[in-house]
């Protein structure tokens, strides 16, 4: 059972269905460790409710990128509950040298937009803004930039005549609760390999 954290920076939506997802055994790990960076967020919360270890480990402010301080404490307390793999579900920090070294191609994240379209913040309301027809989520794996990692897994979702930007985000965040299980569910069941900026399963090449 491969161990895992969540990183989260907000009310931990994302987090409560991975750890839902985790308990149905949907896929073969087992959330060991919350880390946030905001003492507020429900995150916490829901980690207590579930009864999983959590830990508020502050950045110098509030979003941008950790601190190399504070991002050699995230790594250190993940190393000490012996995680394996990490996922970002409303991370709001950008991730260094320190933790991707130390996890390579092994940390995921969820982002609301068929990327490489409308990355960084509230990509809901970029794209409700463009007046695109589809919109969607993305499950990556974490680089160095914002939302730039390799795809996994890609999820559409319609834009209505009818949406206000609120209507698109909880559409678009009902389908984050089930494709990112999906996406672990892939990574961590079936052998896989990055080329340049694809992810590519075993026996893809063969599907046509």
């Amino acid at each position: 059972m491969t161990r895992l954290a969540v990183f989260a920076s907000g009310r931990g939506s994302n987090f409560q269905a991975l750890a839902a997802a985790a308990r149905k055994g949907v896929f073969p790990g087992r959330i060991v460790l919350l880390l946030c960076d905001q003492p507020d967020a429900g995150a916490l919360a829901v980690a207590d409710a579930q009864g999983i270890p959590a830990r508020v480990i502050a950045g110098r402010r509030p979003g941008g990128r950790l601190g190399r301080e504070a991002e050699t404490a995230y790594r250190d307390a993940c190393r000490v509950a012996g995680v394996e793999w990490i996922c970002l579900a409303g991370f709001m920090r950008v991730l260094g040298s320190t933790l991707l070294a130390a996890y390579p191609d092994r940390i995921v994240n969820i982002h609301p937009s068929l990327l490489p379209a409308f990355p960084g913040l509230d990509a809901q309301r970029q794209a409700w803004d463009y007046g695109v027809r589809v919109s969607g989520c993305t499950v990556h794996l974490v680089d160095g930039g914002v939302d730039t990692g390799p795809i996994v897994l890609q999820r559409a979702v319609p834009v209505l005549p009818a949406d206000a930007p609120e209507d698109l985000a909880a559409r678009i965040l009902a389908e984050e609760h089930t494709i990112y299980a999906e996406a672990l569910r892939l990574l961590l069941t079936r052998p896989w390999q990055r080329r340049g900026r694809r992810i590519i399963f075993a026996g893809e090449e063969t599907d046509r």
